[in-house]
């Protein structure tokens, strides 16, 4: 047993490289096709043509089948805390490859949505493995699980329909929550096909049953979505904000979905309710903290750009290695894009 949680745990380990690595990876690619075409935030498809980004993706992908290999050997308490390794190497990335710097109450924010998640899923129950894709099918669709995904989607919806046209370019819960919220229903549905695929190499064959390619069919859907959803955000925001964010509320959003798929919340003890309570409670102070830092940030960008811009401070054009912050304004498109241009980079 000592042999396979030490297995899992260089997986998990190696997982959360590949996959904050992927973060800056993308993003790269995201700027570079900024330049030469529709920015993701706005619609635009030309990341695909970005070698960059193709890196990124490859790399997340090897990143994500590490971590599914690491369920594997280790149990989800020992695992799953560990994906918070990835904010971290994605923070110090985005720090020297992409000038993203995260200030003191920012670094705070970091720290506390990370206690916040291990104690969540420290405390979290044990989950019963099924073992079969029908068995996973009745738990699906039971009425509460059934309600869970009504709301989920229907959250969704209103996010992609209603908020993202309003407040999708300035607030980062529209792109990160649509993320996290499909995120969620992605792990059950890979849940569901891991085992399909466990057993069928046992030589219990999984492939006639209907249910698993339903299962596959969702998963595809799911990521699709995300994936799209999570290159707004990282060409929308900073990366720094955006990796621990999105970590936060999809370890949340699927440890909520586990617990009402599999029913792990019965026979838990008060002591774990309240650490759980406690986890949650530190998780939104977290997130609090990097909002607030995110929109200090962009008041001060307006407030800097408003009260004479480059004009007025041309110390930081000449000498300065401070960031100087132009905006753009594209009548073709009424557009309005805030451009970071660094000085040692120019």
């Amino acid at each position: 047993m000592e042999s396979d949680n030490g297995k899992g745990l260089i997986l998990a380990v190696a997982s959360s490289v590949f996959i904050g690595s992927s973060f800056i990876l993308k993003k790269k690619g995201l700027k570079r096709a900024a330049a030469n075409g529709t920015r993701a935030g706005y619609g635009g498809y030309t990341y695909l043509l970005e070698p960059l980004w193709w890196a990124g993706m490859i790399t997340m992908i090897v990143g994500e089948a590490a971590n599914f290999v690491a369920y594997i050997y280790a149990p989800a308490v020992l695992v799953t805390p560990l994906g918070a390794l990835s904010i971290i190497i994605s923070a110090i990335l985005a720090h020297f490859l992409l000038k993203e710097k995260l200030k003191k109450m920012g670094v705070l924010g970091c720290v506390s949505c990370i206690v916040g998640s291990v104690v969540i899923v420290i405390h979290a129950p044990k989950e019963q493995t099924p073992n079969s894709v029908q068995e996973i099918w009745t738990l699906a669709t039971q009425p509460a699980f059934l309600v869970y995904v009504a709301i989920t989607m229907s959250v969704v919806l209103a996010l992609i329909l209603h908020f993202e046209p309003l407040c999708g370019q300035s607030n980062i819960l529209v792109y990160i929550g649509i993320c996290s919220l499909m995120g969620a229903l992605t792990v059950m549905s890979i849940k569901a096909i891991g085992i399909a695929i466990k057993l069928t190499m046992e030589g219990v064959s999984q492939i006639g049953y209907p249910q698993t390619w339903l299962f596959l069919m969702v998963a595809v859907t799911c990521v699709v979505t995300q994936l799209i959803y999570l290159n707004k955000a990282l060409d929308t925001f900073n990366a720094a904000i955006v990796s621990p964010v999105y970590y936060v509320m999809f370890t949340t959003l699927t440890i909520v979905a586990s617990a009402i798929m599999f029913k792990d919340w019965s026979g838990q003890d008060a002591a774990s309710v309240a650490s759980e309570l406690c986890g949650f409670i530190t998780v939104l102070t977290g997130t609090m903290i990097l909002h607030g830092t995110k929109e200090e940030e962009q008041q001060q960008a307006s407030s800097s750009v408003s009260s004479g811009g480059i004009e007025g401070n041309a110390d930081l054009i000449f000498g300065s290695s401070e960031s100087v912050r132009w905006y753009e304004s594209r009548k073709s498109t009424n557009e309005e894009h805030l451009i970071s241009l660094y000085s040692p980079e120019y």
